[in-house]
């Protein structure tokens, strides 16, 4: 990476850590999900910042270069840190000293300058608490999903958040020189559930690329996925997994059979996590329950680039996430103009104008879902402005005011 010593007044060495996957992975399936996205963008925002962005994940295949030179100012460093290959969740917790021990001696021998380092999940937050009382050098911590929150509204069948993990999220709140929410939300929750002190955390959403994501041609954008025109489209994108909930999207269609054009839900995405292939099951068990086969498509996780292709085919993106910190599909969804159905979780309230933008609901209840979607449907006039209204919220979000914001963070906890 070229660094440009002649602006060393304004340009900073960024440290990010995100252990357990790569910015570089498609989100969609895996470990990949809209904290790949998030990282990515504002690693790629803040390098059109002059400030210089190392990105430490683990390597999880042999085959990737150590260093990725993103741009200039952008690399991705893959740290060898147990077996490279694909670790479940459940075993990254034994490879944090490994991991760190390794970004560590990077640091040092490439003579980086931190002027701060910003972690990412509760995982890479443990690495980050250790490299800041080793280096001296300020931490923030973003932590994207929070495992009591999770608990709070997760399936019955899911297994809790463990013990380690919400002690660790305890231990990196109290060491953190800032911890970083999306939504005020995520502020109430860090003091209401972790006692975090309300003077060190700040608020901060992620952004949307709005020149990827736009509005666009219905009927054009299902030309080029090769979708009919003639009946409405309900699409959800995300990781196959409880979390997501997208066994309530599939059983909210099964609700619909009272309309004269019976929605068909397309689903894009792919297994995520030790539940994501169960789940995948699960999902086409109900399918098969209530023969509704004809009426829901399956697709593989797409490339993020390529989504915006298929939220401007949908009338209505479905989002009933039992626990969202922000909600960037919904987000980006409405930058495409297109009306969101979402649950009344975390950030989904902040991110959904209800009764605006989209329709918010209470609970997990696919019937519930099924009258919302019934409400957009055989309401043109309405679907009309919240398509209008959706795209004027999206644009309270955007990668230069995120980055601008966290600049001015990092230089107040630089100079505390």
């Amino acid at each position: 990476m070229t660094r440009d010593t002649t602006k060393s007044d304004a340009v900073r060495d960024v440290v990010y850590l995100s252990m357990h996957t790569s910015p570089l992975l498609q989100p969609g399936s895996g470990h990949a999900g809209g904290m790949n996205v998030y990282i990515d963008e504002l690693a790629q925002t803040m390098s059109q910042r002059n400030v210089n962005v190392t990105v430490f994940t683990r390597s999880s295949d042999p085959q990737d270069p150590d260093i990725i030179e993103v741009n200039d100012r952008y690399r991705v460093v893959n740290v060898a840190a147990g077996p490279e290959t694909y670790v479940p969740m459940t075993a990254m917790p034994d490879l944090v000293l490994a991991f760190t021990e390794k970004v560590l001696d990077y640091i040092q021998s490439h003579a980086i300058h931190p002027y701060v380092i910003h972690s990412h999940y509760w995982l890479s937050g443990w690495a980050g608490a250790i490299l800041k009382e080793t280096l001296g050098v300020p931490l923030a911590n973003s932590f994207h999903t929070l495992g009591r929150i999770k608990d709070l509204t997760r399936r019955i069948d899911e297994a809790p958040s463990s013990a380690l993990r919400t002690y660790t999220e305890e231990e990196v709140i109290a060491l953190s020189d800032c911890v970083i929410a999306s939504t005020p939300h995520e502020f109430d929750d860090l003091v209401d559930h972790y006692g975090a002190n309300p003077e060190r955390l700040c608020t901060s959403p992620p952004g949307i690329d709005h020149d990827v994501f736009q509005p666009g041609d219905r009927n054009q954008a299902r030309k080029t996925l090769g979708w009919q025109t003639g009946i409405p489209i309900v699409l959800f994108v995300g990781r196959i997994q409880p979390l997501k909930a997208a066994d309530v999207a599939v059983g909210a269609i099964g609700h619909l059979d009272d309309l004269g054009r019976v929605p068909h839900l397309v689903v894009v995405g792919g297994p995520s996590g030790p539940d994501g292939p169960a789940e995948l099951s699960r999902l086409h068990q109900i399918v098969d329950e209530q023969n509704i086969g004809d009426r829901v498509s399956f697709y593989d996780a797409q490339p993020h680039r390529e989504l915006p292709t298929f939220y401007q085919a949908a009338d209505i993106v479905i989002v009933p996430s039992r626990s969202e910190t922000f909600g960037l599909v919904a987000a980006e969804a409405q930058a495409c103009g297109t009306p969101v159905v979402a649950a009344d979780v975390g950030g989904l309230p902040y991110a959904v104008d209800n009764g605006g933008s989209g329709l918010l609901v209470a609970g997990h209840d696919p019937g519930d879902y099924a009258k919302a979607i019934r409400t957009i449907l055989t309401d043109p006039d309405l679907a009309a402005s919240m398509g209008r209204r959706a795209e004027v919220i999206s644009m309270r979000f955007s990668w230069p005011a995120t980055a601008d914001r966290l600049l001015e963070l990092y230089e107040g906890i630089h100079s505390a």
